[in-house]
């Protein structure tokens, strides 16, 4: 195991990241996107996105293109790399606002989460859209790790952090458990070669039906290019 250090919330820190990474010439056959914060108050990363948006999602789609050539260097016909993004059953409530994707009209923490959880989703499924036309033996999944006994949920109401103190044990998932399904869609076999899942406890389910509007997909690739800086090659992509 060997640490390198990655802020989301820093498109600088995500770039110094990968030059670091691909000095050291490793192939790279997963990558797990499961950074995240949860209900944070409004405020902004260090390049003006507004905290949700910008690490839970442009954060991962920008880490995750930069990687693309060495994932697709690494991935084999047999074998192919794979990309698990962790999203979340929040994402059914979002809704993605294009005109307004840094909540600046009117901002609240539970809308502004969901919506990055929904655009993870739209991203996975433009993703594996393009790397399918280009033939690259690269998947990317999404994963719904359920509602899990984590430090996520420091910045909710007082009475909410007390009713989960006293029912965690019944009805939150350890960590463990909530690793499961990343788990399995980064290594199992059944998973080989599939791609644009959504998986909950280890099972394939339907996600969202705003999800599957790939005009909506192509539309979220597209500003998020313009947003964190780099060329948006889809545009030769029907």
């Amino acid at each position: 195991v060997e640490f390198l250090y990655c802020d989301l919330a820093s498109m600088k820190s995500i770039r110094q990241f990968v030059q670091r990474f691909r000095a050291k010439n490793c192939p790279l056959h997963v990558l797990v996107n499961n950074a995240g914060v949860m209900l944070v108050p409004e405020r902004k990363t260090e390049d003006g996105f507004e905290e949700h948006f910008g690490l839970n999602y442009l954060g991962h789609f920008l880490l995750t293109n930069l990687l693309l050539d060495t994932l697709k260097q690494s991935g084999t016909h047999s074998h192919n790399a794979r990309i698990v993004t962790v999203s979340s059953a929040t994402h059914y409530v979002g809704t993605l606002h294009l005109n307004d994707l840094q909540s600046r009209c009117s901002y609240s923490p539970h809308g502004a989460y969901a919506q990055s959880k929904l655009a993870l989703v739209l991203f996975t499924y433009r993703l594996q859209h393009l790397l399918t036309a280009n033939g690259s033996h690269v998947t990317a999944n999404v994963v719904d790790p359920g509602v899990v006994n984590t430090e996520l949920y420091k910045h909710v109401f007082w009475a909410v952090k007390v009713a989960k103190w006293m029912t965690a044990w019944l009805f939150f998932k350890t960590p463990e458990e909530g690793a499961s399904t990343s788990i399995y869609a980064a290594v199992s076999p059944e998973m080989e070669g599939a791609g644009s899942c959504y998986l909950y406890n280890e099972k394939r389910t339907k996600s969202a039906d705003v999800a599957y509007d790939e005009d909506l997909q192509r539309r979220l690739w597209t500003e998020s290019c313009k947003m964190v800086g780099i060329s948006d090659e889809s545009s030769r992509v029907p």
